[in-house]
């Protein structure tokens, strides 16, 4: 493997902290365990970075162009140790990587131009846009390439600075994604720190960073919004989501059903947009059950690294009992295992494709994020019940409707309180659009040029008109 060693020597503390592989629970690598304590002194280098950072926005392209190159270039490096600790298989991978590459290059686009204001007054006024200044970017296990990039690239691309802290269950693909990107830009530009809480507590709440963005969970988002409120810097919150994907009575289930159960089941459901709950028509309910049931049968679960894998492990022993449980609530409710059901006797956090059936509405693994290979279909009588059904939620993330009639479908799916809401489809998503939840999915909107222009700020100059 090749070495991409950070820049700072600073940044690697003498602790460090064990690293599992989720195929087998074994220790595989380490990262350093960076103190809160350190922050100070990589907020403070990030700070002296932005000042010419931000003052050239034609190198600021030519970097990330390069960067995207350097990934690209990088990809059998990263690629198999991404595997490891995430668990993913390898093919996976490698999507996440080019995805990773493709998001710099979108952003290494145009950078905003001045905007003249025409309001009938005697005067000529003009938005200009400016960067935050250094800002911090927390990220989760399960996507961490793409979160990661998802993060610095509209940052970067705006004249920021980030210092950004990956989940410790997977540092390691993240710090050599973070050591290949930075070959390509200026000293400190964009720094990886590693470690436990609070790390991550401390980097939020630290006066010296003037927006937080953060993907995770709900409790650890208000968390995270509370700490950057002592500063007042700027927050973009992606959180959990529950979506339904409701079945019409028109639907071809055999046509859609491995687009359905992939929608559910890609990265070990570890999705956050990932399809949670189904909603079948009564008279279709039985044949829905057993179409998804019969590919998470015939679904090959193993070790990511394995050529003929499907579906990897579950990241962490946390969450492989947080899936253990919500299954086993929901038997006990009265739900068939029609699937699954149970944990591989085998090393590693392995969970068999589950797919439940008469399950009731209000067991925890419907109203809840499960995040796991588990799937919940459930019976309707009408639309209106089933659209009724999947806005009963605190989440708002995304949703699909499925069926022949695209019109229809529509319909159905501009009821949906969701920021996204998908036909025939599911948790597909363009560079070039934004990504927002509604609810407490989220605050702030990624993606396109709104992620952009949430890592500036407007500017308003106001001059007389010539005499």
């Amino acid at each position: 493997m090749a070495t991409h060693q950070p820049r700072h020597a600073s940044v690697v503390p003498a602790e460090r902290f064990a690293v599992l592989d989720p195929a087998t629970g074994e220790t595989f690598g380490e990262a350093p365990d960076q103190q809160p304590e350190e922050l100070d002194a990589v907020v403070g280098r990030a700070h002296e970075a932005w000042i010419n950072w931000r003052a050239d926005p034609g190198a600021r392209t030519t970097a990330l162009l390069e960067a995207a190159d350097a990934v690209e270039a990088a990809g059998a490096d990263i690629a198999p140790l991404l595997t490891r600790e995430q668990g993913k298989p390898l093919a996976e991978s490698y999507e996440e990587i080019a995805r990773t590459a493709a998001r710099l290059r979108y952003f290494a686009g145009p950078a905003p131009q001045p905007q003249p204001i025409t309001d009938g007054r005697p005067v000529r006024s003009e938005i200009r846009w400016r960067p935050l200044g250094p800002v911090a970017a927390i990220i989760p296990w399960n996507f961490p390439l793409q979160l990661a990039s998802a993060k610095f690239a509209p940052a970067l691309a705006a004249g920021n600075t980030m210092v950004l802290k990956p989940s410790p269950f997977t540092p390691l693909a993240t710090r050599l994604l973070g050591s290949v990107v930075a070959t390509a830009l200026p000293e400190d530009v964009l720094t990886i720190v590693t470690g436990h809480e609070p790390l991550g507590a401390r980097l939020a709440s630290h006066p010296g960073i003037r927006h937080v963005t953060f993907t995770g969970s709900i409790p650890t988002g208000r968390a995270v919004a509370q700490g950057a409120a002592a500063s007042l810097a700027r927050v973009t919150l992606e959180l959990g989501g529950n979506d339904a994907a409701i079945l019409l009575e028109d639907v071809e289930v055999e046509r859609i059903a491995d687009r359905l159960f992939w929608a559910a089941f890609r990265n070990c459901g570890q999705v956050c947009m990932a399809v949670k709950r189904v909603y079948a028509p009564a008279r279709l309910y039985s044949h829905v059950v057993e179409a998804l049931a019969q590919r998470a049968k015939t679904a090959v679960v193993g070790a990511g690294l394995d050529p003929g894998t499907q579906l990897g492990p579950v990241n962490n022993a946390p969450q492989l009992a947080r899936v253990e449980s919500y299954t086993a609530q929901a038997v006990a409710d009265g739900a068939r295992a029609v699937a699954g059901g149970r944990r591989l006797d085998r090393p590693g956090y392995f969970f068999a494709p589950t797919i439940l059936a008469d399950v009731p509405a209000d067991s925890p693994v419907v109203t809840e994020e499960q995040f796991g290979p588990v799937l919940p279909v459930l019976p309707y009588r009408s639309v209106d019940e089933a659209v009724e059904a999947a806005n009963d939620t605190g989440f708002g993330l995304g949703g699909s409707v499925w069926g022949t009639d695209l019109d229809r479908a529509e319909e159905v799916a501009d009821r949906l309180e969701c920021g996204t809401a998908w036909i025939n489809h599911h948790a597909e998503l363009s560079l070039a659009q934004p990504f927002a939840g509604s609810k407490e999915s989220g605050v702030g909107v990624a993606g396109g040029p709104w992620g952009l222009y949430g890592n500036l700020r407007p500017f308003v100059v106001h001059r007389p008109q010539e005499a």
